[in-house]
């Protein structure tokens, strides 16, 4: 019989930790429903590398995001080509006037079978901060199905870093959201509502946590009951990546690559002055910069390169007496829970469930 000490197996690392070349296609942990949905758009391997990166000139970046605008609003879109209409909703689309004196349209989607007054979802659209529009057909979607729950839904169209919609560089987009914000509070009576929740998915969670940062530390917090932040892009740390957050390796070029995350850190904030301003970026605040904020519900993508970020977030405001919760999506890419309607109808109004389920009981 063999002296020899008995050693422990170790665990096999998740993801591209313990296997840099894996793909999400072969991820054991990715939801078979997502891969064979992402197949056919070739999103189930690696993207193709971007041509730019965070030190690249501007006038790169700002071509690169127009490029990049058209193919990513076009998703939200194809993935819902089955779903039912959606009949119990009206639709009409405010002008409003924003802080920096600028025009604002918002979207307002009003359910026609309750009645009110009902909470209230002011909604920031993803896209890093610099591209995509709240009136793109996925967004004009999700703010359907959750109006058909019984909530308002407020969509901001906030001026980007980028796109379409740029260059207007931060802190453009986040004043845009205050003011939707401050218009929805403004006229709680006309909208018919009694609460108001700031949400939104990857740059709109962002948004939505520097709205109520930017509430908090100008005394007007109370104006926000809750904020509901969905894989939120907010450490800015995607060039260097920040060792404190494994999944940036871990899912790296899952959907998402950090060294294009990176190039649109350099399009939200041209000159880096503003890459550790908690208003810009929301995990570089203090537990101090949280105290006395709403309750939060912070959601996350199990296969995301920016899950361990938004669970820091999450952390962070418990160290600060906020109450909060989270939740993992497991099996699902960055904000998968709001892009695969046909394939996985169970987890996309798993979580508009768990949206309304929230604004509902603050």
């Amino acid at each position: 019989m063999s002296d020899a000490p008995i050693l422990p197996v170790l665990p096999v690392l998740p993801g591209r930790l313990g296997d840099p070349t894996m793909e999400i296609k072969t991820d054991p942990r990715a939801d078979p429903r997502m891969i064979a949905a992402m197949a056919p758009v070739g999103l189930d391997v690696a993207p193709e590398a971007a041509p730019v990166d965070i030190n690249s000139p501007n006038e790169a970046l700002l071509e690169y995001a127009l490029a990049a605008e058209e193919g990513f609003a076009l998703l939200g879109g194809i993935f819902a080509t089955n779903a039912p209409a959606i009949e119990n909703v009206d639709r009409r689309t405010e002008i409003i006037r924003g802080i920096d004196g600028n025009d604002i349209s918002v979207y307002v989607h009003t359910p026609t079978d309750v009645e009110g007054p009902v909470p209230a979802i002011v909604h920031c659209h993803g896209g890093g901060m610099v591209i995509m529009e709240a009136a793109d057909p996925g967004y004009v979607r999700w703010r359907d199905e959750l109006a058909a729950t019984g909530l308002v839904v407020i969509g901001v169209e906030f001026r980007n870093g980028a796109g379409k919609l740029g260059p207007n560089p931060f802190p453009a987009g986040l004043n845009d959201c205050f003011s939707g914000v401050v218009w929805a509070h403004e006229n709680r009576e006309a909208l018919g509502i009694s609460k108001i929740v700031v949400s939104g998915e990857s740059g709109g969670g962002n948004l939505s946590l520097a709205t109520a940062l930017k509430a908090n530390g100008e005394g007007v917090v109370d104006m926000i009951d809750g904020v509901y932040a969905q894989c939120p892009y907010i450490s800015g740390a995607y060039a260097e990546k920040d060792p404190a957050l494994p999944s940036l390796w871990e899912n790296d070029e899952y959907f998402l690559s950090c060294a294009m995350m990176g190039s649109m850190v350099r399009m939200y904030s041209p000159d880096g002055a503003d890459d550790t301003n908690p208003l810009a970026w929301p995990y570089r605040a203090s537990v101090e910069d949280l105290q006395g904020l709403p309750p939060h519900c912070i959601s996350v993508n199990e296969l995301d390169p920016l899950r361990d970020e938004g669970l820091a977030y999450f952390r962070k405001l418990l160290a600060a007496g906020v109450s909060a919760s989270s939740r993992t999506v497991n099996g699902t890419c960055h904000a998968g829970d709001c892009l695969f309607r046909d394939a996985m109808p169970e987890v996309y109004l798993g979580t508009i469930r768990d949206i309304n389920s929230f604004a509902n009981n603050l």
